[in-house]
């Protein structure tokens, strides 16, 4: 009866792989990770809280389902670097590249994310709600606000270069020291944002008109 037993539980885990069900994720808290390749070797699924990841390497690394809350990244590559239905909780990117990354496949759900020194050019930030975001000497040309929420955020030092502001809310937000940008007033709520003389121009590109200070 015994013998008969385990062929069963034997049938059963061999049903369940069958289903590639996916495996349990992780909880890993107040660790650090430094020079890590993960380009051959996946970080594994799960929750990293409070954790720095300094000069790690996540081109083109699938990281979905993962979920980072209060975890800081230094010098890391993300250059597009997949982020399907994962987490980003009060997470701090400082001088990372994550050139072509879509912020808007990422979890809803207490979005927050803030940016210095890094390489944003070509992400995708559609639908995503950045309230207060803060951006600091960052690169984010062709970069896609469409519908994005950035109500009092702030592009200090930031090069815009041909980014994408449609129906985008900007109340409040401050654009004073950044600079490339063109952004249709007509299109976007610029309530209450700030902006500093020459930057205006960004506001009038549209009418193809000259404008000497």
């Amino acid at each position: 009866m015994l013998l008969n037993f385990l062929n069963f539980a034997m049938d059963g885990m061999k049903l369940l792989a069958s289903f590639n069900l996916p495996m349990q994720s992780t909880y890993i808290e107040d660790a650090i990770f430094n020079h890590q390749d993960y380009t051959n070797s996946p970080l594994p699924i799960g929750d990293y809280n409070n954790c720095i990841f300094r000069n790690c390497i996540f081109v083109n690394v699938d990281l979905s389902e993962n979920n980072f809350t209060d975890c800081v990244f230094e010098h890391c590559n993300f250059s597009n670097a997949t982020l399907g239905n994962s987490g980003f909780i009060t997470v701090h990117f400082k001088a990372c590249k994550l050139i072509g990354v879509s912020f808007e496949v990422c979890k809803k759900l207490l979005f927050a994310v803030s940016f210095e020194e890094s390489i944003l050019d070509f992400v995708s930030f559609y639908q995503r709600v950045l309230k207060r975001t803060k951006f600091e000497n960052c690169s984010l040309k062709e970069a896609d606000f469409t519908s994005a929420d950035l109500s009092y955020a702030n592009f200090k030092d930031c090069n815009l270069e041909r980014a994408i502001f449609e129906r985008t809310t900007l109340v409040g937000a401050d654009l004073r020291t950044a600079y490339n940008y063109s952004i249709d007033p007509n299109f976007n709520e610029v309530k209450k944002a700030k902006f500093s003389l020459q930057g205006l121009l960004g506001l009038l590109d549209k009418y193809d008109i000259d404008v000497e200070l």
